[in-house]
């Protein structure tokens, strides 16, 4: 098949793009970055050089396709650190301009990445935007066939607590404990994709994906050996935690939706709808990102410190 790839090569986007290239898949990759298509035509795939907010040139990439892979991704709305940034509007109007891309280009089979609590309008917190997406995509004519995938948290997340991990020998959240909750590997996201897009389309289906079960306190306890740290996972507050992250400056909207998509891990209500249409775990297990995660820690020992909440923190009580 002829399929176009939304995303670049993220964490999700590179794995998707060698497996169906190895596959025998002729691949476009969109990316924004001029600089990415040497890097892309290495993978044996094409480069297309635009903005997925530009729906024209959406329609125009997607035309020669059989099918495409549709995703959004924060950061490339803007930093969250931007206060003006409306990401839930922003992420409705990427949706809109998918919906007429897909329609002007006549493409009929659509993958698109969704997430863990997409199936509610309530208690999910920021995950609130994959709701809303999936809702404007539903629009689209009956004609067209959409695979919702829906991936729980990725272990690749865990890169943005490092600052404290290095600094701390601690993951600090609002929530923790023993209860057992789903993880997911980009890499199986990226294999589920593959799959996926070789198997029949019908109508609008929803997938979940994960790799491993495991709580919070078991993921500071494998990070913890595999770093050669005595790794502690500590609970503080929400309200807490929301003041950290206020006060160094994170956009209020993205600090009140984490501070609530953490309360409905903690109380287990974010999974409902996951264990309702429990998928099969993919090969990435803890035990497999620690080992990674250890190579990463040893290579960047501060690594993200300048991004993190306690500089951000420190820099405005300086001035």
């Amino acid at each position: 098949m002829k399929i176009v790839l939304t995303g670049s090569l993220g964490n999700i986007g590179k794995p998707l793009t060698t497996l169906l290239v190895t596959a025998g898949h002729q691949v476009t990759v969109i990316s924004s970055k001029e600089e990415r298509t040497a890097e892309i035509k290495k993978l044996g795939a094409s480069a297309a050089i635009g903005s997925i907010q530009d729906a024209e040139f959406l329609k125009e990439t997607f035309r020669v396709a059989d099918a495409v892979y549709l995703m959004e991704a924060w950061e490339g709305i803007g930093s969250v650190f931007d206060q003006e940034i409306d990401f839930l509007a922003e992420f409705k109007k990427i949706a809109r301009q998918y919906v007429k891309a897909v329609q002007d280009s006549g493409i009929k089979k659509v993958i698109h990445l969704s997430s863990i609590g997409a199936h509610s309008a309530a208690g999910t917190g920021s995950l609130l935007v994959h709701h809303h997406v999936e809702q404007i995509l539903q629009t689209l004519p009956e004609a067209v066939f959409i695979k919702f995938m829906r991936p729980v948290g990725f272990f690749s997340n865990i890169y943005r607590w490092l600052p404290t991990i290095q600094l701390q020998g601690k993951i600090i959240q609002s929530y923790g404990g023993g209860r057992k909750e789903p993880w997911v590997s980009p890499y199986d996201i990226a294999a589920t994709i593959a799959e996926e897009m070789e198997k029949p389309f019908r109508g609008r289906t929803v997938h979940y994906i994960a790799s491993d079960e495991v709580s919070p306190d078991e993921i500071a306890a494998a990070l913890g050996q595999s770093i050669g740290r005595d790794l502690k996972w500590e609970i503080i507050p929400a309200e807490q935690l929301l003041d950290q992250m206020l006060s160094a400056g994170i956009n209020e909207w993205i600090v009140k939706g984490l501070v609530a998509m953490q309360q409905a891990q903690g109380d287990g209500s974010l999974y409902e709808d996951f264990y309702a249409h429990q998928p099969e775990f993919g090969q990435v297990k803890l035990k497999d990102f620690a080992k990674e995660f250890a190579g990463v820690f040893n290579k960047n020992k501060i690594i993200g410190y300048e991004n993190s909440i306690d500089y951000r923190r420190q820099q405005r009580c300086r001035t």
